[in-house]
């Protein structure tokens, strides 16, 4: 037993060994989490207080779930089969799946993701005579998936005016074909799976018996609806062991609530509250400038980071006069790093906007340097990744209006937008999926489709005899995809990657533990759960629970579940770029935090309110505790986004860093020199006589003494003799004044 303790520190140790009752673990970034979690199910199911089965534990990526199945694998023995780890939607998924006809769905439902709602959106707005001017398809999808965060139905909102009930109007219509198609998207994975269980009392008896003890991880990104399933599942009296740090909520715009974390601890009565404090990442300097500015956040429950490392290298602050200049820069020190030995893989440059990314990776291409941009497409997401998987879900569902009309013609079979339209109607007339209505429709777009449903009919045959990874084959080949690509000039990747996804299915069996020569929709009766301790019959719960397991449907469901996480680097040495958001949960060597600016880190869209600018700071300390060993920061005087010039003053974050752990630098005839902040916020890149309009900003009032008031729009002439701006003057309009003679005055 002592052999699962040994590595860890005494706060760890306390958490670990907690009592079964609910308790907040503050995990500090780099203070060992996921090894505290990991730790925890092993000391839990070595003392006999649970079972490899009573297991939930809820994480937020599938690949943080991987890792925490394979640390649990190598504490103790376990089938990780039988224990329920995973993020929110896939646990939902996986009761859905289980007990698909109490939450009404078909067995082969399918899931949709953001573009395939989108794609559903624009067809219902077509069909109904809906002008997309008017509601645009993107704030549909907003407004959907919000209002199921919330746990709301259509029927549930009450507009205030004619656009809002006209939504709702739209979710009533999208949630109508949906049911029709048998599609579910992300968030009504959880909304349907946290219905299912508050209306089954037999159901949810059986689970609240089952999972005594509830781990999540990244508690504080958990937003109002997952807070509840969770209260839901745990209201009998099950532990949750929360880990969070509420320093690193930065997902406010998908609806986390770090409030949750409060409420946790008043909702569950909770008694301990652990912090782990002690940092194993980041050198001393670091980790100083991390405690300093975030102790500027008032709402927040509190800690501060150590570590036993030394102090480490000063933060480095270079203030530059441009974005150009600030992307040179970085080429040259990520030279000198790779130089004096340092991995280009462990370097990373972190910005606040993607819009920044363009400058430098220019600097970077012109220096012949390797790098990757974190983020990009992800396999199942190419386009002809994407047209192959819905040939893939036709044959699991025909029925699946969406991935119907992506092939329908494609490659193209002579099927026209006029046939299409024809078959839309006959299936809108009978109330039947397309593929169903093909039957239906009558004279020469009913032949010219038939031979589609030919086809599909065709592949989906196979299904019955061949395996996944031939069937992919099959379908890759026979619907004329690969033919396709293969006559498209520069379609050779294309026909690659098309190759590589029958090893992918491959991959999946043998991850699933599914024999490789199993048939694609081969089904087996399987006890999935055992009885509820509470069952009574005819209550809506059998003995058993018969689960359909096609391992086609099993792979379009992992395809699914994977969208939305960021791709794996592999390959080649290679710097690392990114957005801070997609950095989180990451960490290297090296860290650069460009265009730290005001109105852009902070944004501006966010600065301009208390909560708002807590995110922004608890955005930055996020981006600091990302490096290890070296930590630098820039920012520039002027700077080029969406296509106009900006011209910035520091951002407040650097003033609220501590002058110890501190190196300021600036660019002085392509040297870098040492220089002393001055405790204003303006450019100390030259001296303001310098620059006569360095005192004014874009979006600032101005007055002047004979148009009056205005709004300076644009700035020109940076660093020239001739500085001017440009004002709008309400009806005065848009005047271009010289910055040397013009008598301007700041209108408060």
């Amino acid at each position: 037993m002592q052999n699962l303790l040994d590595l860890l520190n005494p706060e760890q140790i306390a958490a670990v060994t907690l009592p079964s009752q609910s308790a907040l673990i503050l995990a500090g970034a780099g203070s060992g989490k996921t090894r505290v979690l990991t730790t925890r199910i092993a000391w839990l199911m070595k003392t006999g207080q649970i079972a490899p089965d009573g297991v939930l534990a809820v994480t937020f990526t599938n690949k943080a779930a991987r890792e925490v199945v394979s640390r649990v694998n190598s504490l103790i023995p376990f089938d990780a089969h039988s224990m329920w780890i995973g993020t929110f939607h896939g646990l939902c998924h996986r009761l859905l799946r289980t007990h698909y006809r109490d939450a009404a769905l078909p067995p082969s439902f399918h899931i949709l993701d953001v573009p395939a709602q989108l794609s559903l959106i624009k067809r219902l707005l077509k069909r109904h005579g809906i002008h997309e001017e008017h509601y645009p398809p993107r704030d549909i999808l907003h407004h959907i998936n919000r209002a199921k965060e919330k746990g709301l139905r259509a029927g549930d909102e009450a507009g205030s005016d004619d656009y809002s009930r006209g939504l709702s109007e739209v979710y009533a219509l999208y949630e109508a074909q949906c049911q029709r198609e048998g599609a579910v998207d992300f968030a009504e994975l959880l909304l349907r799976s946290y219905e299912l269980l508050s209306r089954n009392q037999p159901l949810r008896t059986h689970y609240q018996t089952r999972f005594r003890h509830i781990l999540v991880d990244e508690f504080q990104d958990t937003n109002d609806l997952q807070y509840r399933w969770l209260r839901l599942i745990a209201e009998s009296g099950a532990a949750i062991f929360a880990v969070g740090d509420d320093d690193q909520s930065i997902y406010a715009f998908r609806g986390a609530n770090v409030g949750n974390m409060f409420a946790f601890q008043q909702d569950f009565r909770v008694q301990h509250i652990i912090r782990l404090e002690q940092n194993y990442r980041s050198h001393g300097n670091i980790l100083s400038a991390a405690n300093e500015l975030i102790a500027h956040n008032s709402n927040r429950l509190g800690k501060n980071l150590y570590t036993d490392a030394a102090l480490g290298e000063p933060v480095r602050v270079m203030a530059l006069a441009s974005d150009w200049e600030e992307a040179q820069y970085l080429v040259e020190e990520v030279r000198q790093l790779a130089r004096d030995g340092i991995a280009l893989r462990d370097m990373a440059i972190l910005y606040r906007a993607n819009a920044q990314s363009r400058v430098i990776e220019h600097a970077f291409f012109g220096a012949n340097i390797p790098y990757r941009v974190h983020g990009g497409l992800r396999f199942f997401e190419r386009v002809e990744i994407r047209h192959a998987m819905a040939y893939l879900q036709l044959m699991d569902n025909p029925h699946n209006d969406s991935a119907f009309l992506r092939v329908v013609n494609f490659p193209s079979r002579g099927i026209g937008l006029r046939s299409i339209e024809q078959l839309q109607a006959c299936a809108q007339q009978h109330d039947v999926s397309l593929y169903a209505a093909i039957p239906l429709l009558p004279g020469r777009p009913g032949k010219a489709l038939q031979a589609f449903f030919s086809l599909i009919e065709e592949m989906r045959a196979a299904l019955h005899t061949l395996p996944l990874p031939r069937v992919v084959e099959e379908v890759i080949g026979q619907s004329a995809l690969k033919a396709h690509y293969q006559s498209e000039k520069g379609g050779a990747d294309r026909v690659e990657n098309l190759a590589q996804l029958s090893g992918a299915a491959a991959l999946f069996l043998a991850e699933e533990n599914i024999p490789q020569d199993t048939p694609a929709l081969f089904v087996a009766r399987a006890q999935a759960e055992s009885a509820p301790a509470s069952g009574v019959p005819g209550e809506g719960v059998s003995d058993t629970y018969s689960v359909e397991v096609s391992p086609l449907a099993a792979f379009l469901t992992h395809a699914s579940l994977e969208s939305g996480e960021g791709q794996a680097v592999e390959g080649e040495d290679a710097l690392q770029m990114m957005t801070v958001h997609s950095a989180k949960g990451l960490e290297f060597s090296v860290v650069f935090i460009t265009g730290l600016e005001e109105g852009l880190f902070p944004h501006e869209n966010s600065a301009g309110e208390e909560k708002g600018l807590e995110e922004e700071r608890r955005l930055m300390y996020v981006a600091i505790t990302r490096a290890r060993h070296r930590l630098y920061l820039s920012y520039a005087q002027t700077r080029s986004l969406h296509g106009s010039m900006r011209y910035h003053i520091r951002s407040r974050f650097l003033g609220e860093l501590p002058a110890s752990a501190m190196q300021w630098s600036k660019k002085s005839n392509d040297n870098a020199v040492a220089y002393q902040p001055s405790q204003s916020a303006s450019l100390p890149v030259q001296q303001a006589a310098a620059l006569p309009h360095a005192e004014w900003r874009i979006g600032e009032t101005v007055r002047h003494p004979k148009f009056g008031e205005g709004v300076i729009v644009r700035l020109e002439g940076w660093g020239s003799n001739n500085p001017s701006a440009h004002i709008h003057f309400g009806r005065q309009g848009t005047k271009q004044l010289d910055l040397t003679v013009a008598k301007l005055e700041h209108a408060g």
